[in-house]
């Protein structure tokens, strides 16, 4: 894989992104997969083959990795979720990487399987508890920041 050709043609696609919201106030969908390049290239992780069940990346000693993307276009939006977190599947961490409008990482975090597995198993929540879906929110109490652009 050509990683400047990558990191150009991922460039271009936050370009078309932000122009696409602008147009039509809907985001593009892109936002998972530039969370993955970012957080591959600022992490120094090697991204799972395509469709690969349960995980997105690997780190150098071979942790399995979920990673996921908010794109943060309006801060005062509140219940923002995470999409779903596999607990059926081989992993050992979930990356969240947070965006801002131009699609630009400002943070990221990580989670422990077992600490999203006791918030996922938790009683009360049927969307949480059916569907592995945390709140962004929720996610970043039990999270540690890793990374920040003000680093």
């Amino acid at each position: 894989m050509n990683k400047e050709k990558l990191k150009n043609l991922i460039e271009s696609i936050k370009k078309n992104a932000v122009e696409y919201y602008r147009l039509t106030g809907r985001p593009l969908g892109v936002t998972g997969e530039i969370a993955e390049f970012e957080a591959a290239e600022i992490l120094d992780l090697e991204l799972a083959e395509v469709r690969q069940g349960g995980y997105d990346a690997q780190s150098k000693n071979g942790e399995k990795i979920q990673i996921k993307g908010r794109c943060i276009i309006d801060k005062s939006k509140k219940g923002q979720r995470l999409s779903s977190i596999k607990i059926d599947k081989e992993w050992e961490k979930v990356i969240l990487v947070l965006l801002d409008k131009a699609y630009e990482p400002f943070e990221i975090y990580e989670a422990l399987r077992s600490e999203i597995e006791k918030e996922i198993k938790k009683p009360g929540s049927k969307a949480r508890n059916l569907r592995g879906s945390l709140g962004l929110s929720k996610f970043k109490s039990i999270a540690t920041l890793i990374w920040s652009n003000n680093s």
